[in-house]
């Protein structure tokens, strides 16, 4: 019997996806429905997908299940078989990665949540089924070709810095929670117009939609797939690709290119630059941009302060880092929050 839990060191599962000779295939998928017993189904999930040497991350909840994985390639049709064995997964679209070398994730974590996607609403009459309708690659481009059409993007500030659709805006947060209210007041005198949403695989910008309309917006509508599914339809079928950018991701590779636009700043320098890193301080983990030759100046460092840390003993740096709670931090990466620039000293 697999285990339903992961046993081996972080250091000798980095060392063994280092020395697979063979090819993974990075994938995302989401979909909405109601699981009656999370846990149990986790707990198969997990064993099916260990015997599969799947990696990745999965969050179950009651409202669904949401997933960024890499499969071994000689696995990949026993994985689709596994998953279309549940009947509210038969089917479902596997968002395949842009930009992929093989290398996103190390180890597989499957975790029970409240829900599959924070999002704050209290309220019981939202119904997650109602939602806006879905646009396809060419749809997409063709509606929001039209000037009257409102594009907003859904993801959080770090992301939309790197990349984004054209003519899009901003909801400026760092949590999705925060940006349904905030959407909803930013668009409240536009009920009436099409409304454009997206996100990076669909999951968070379906929850939107429906969010907009159960508070009276009438055109909503939002991204099949997201910019991973958009970005491959528009490349199979000779479309013209409207974002513009490199599109963050969640995993070990930080972003995948889809156009060669630089559209960021290096957060210490100034230069052109959308390359995400951690800050090296382990105290820190602050997640920030940064070119190759501040990472090289401030040995990956966000700040003075962190560099500092960085060459202290490691009994001391382990005494500084007991009690932190870096977790936000790793995914908050707002410039405005951003410890004081090097330069800036």
């Amino acid at each position: 019997m697999a285990p339903l839990h992961n046993r081996v060191s972080a250091e000798e599962l980095k060392q063994r996806l280092a020395a697979e000779t063979f090819r993974r295939v990075t994938v995302s998928f989401y979909q909405y429905a109601k699981i009656e017993d999370p846990t149990a189904f986790r707990n198969q999930l997990y064993q099916q997908l260990f015997a599969l040497n799947v990696f990745g991350r999965i969050y179950v909840a009651h409202e669904g299940i949401n997933a960024q994985i890499s499969i071994p390639e000689e696995n990949f049709e026993a994985f689709k078989e596994t998953l279309y064995s549940y009947s509210f997964l038969n089917g479902i679209r596997l968002n395949i990665a842009v930009d992929d070398d093989g290398k996103s994730f190390w180890v597989l974590k499957i975790k029970v949540r409240d829900k599959i996607v924070a999002d704050g609403i209290e309220d019981p009459t939202f119904d997650i089924t109602h939602r806006g309708k879905y646009l396809n690659a060419k749809d997409f481009n063709d509606l929001t070709d039209d000037p009257d059409t409102i594009i907003v993007d859904m993801r959080n500030h770090y992301e939309y810095e790197v990349g984004h659709f054209e003519n899009a805006i901003e909801v400026p947060s760092d949590t999705f929670r925060e940006q349904l209210p905030m959407a909803v007041d930013m668009l409240k005198e536009n009920k009436d117009k099409n409304i454009v949403m997206y996100c990076t695989g669909g999951i968070r910008c379906e929850k939107a939609s429906a969010y907009m309309l159960h508070n009276g917006f009438k055109n909503v509508f939002h991204l099949e797939g997201g910019i991973i599914e958009y970005t491959n339809k528009a490349k199979q079928q000779g479309l013209p690709v409207k974002f513009k950018g490199k599109n963050f991701v969640f995993d070990d590779r930080l972003g995948e290119r889809i156009t060669e636009e630089i559209i960021s700043q290096c957060h210490q320098c100034g230069k052109l630059c959308d390359t995400h890193t951690n800050c090296a301080n382990d105290g820190c983990h602050l997640l920030f941009i940064q070119c190759e030759e501040c990472a090289a100046k401030h040995e990956g460092c966000c700040s003075v302060e962190c560099q500092d840390v960085l060459h202290l003993p490691e009994e001391e740096r382990a005494e500084l880092r007991k009690g932190v709670d870096k977790g936000q931090m790793v995914f908050n990466k707002s410039k405005q929050r951003l410890r004081p620039r090097i330069n800036d000293k």
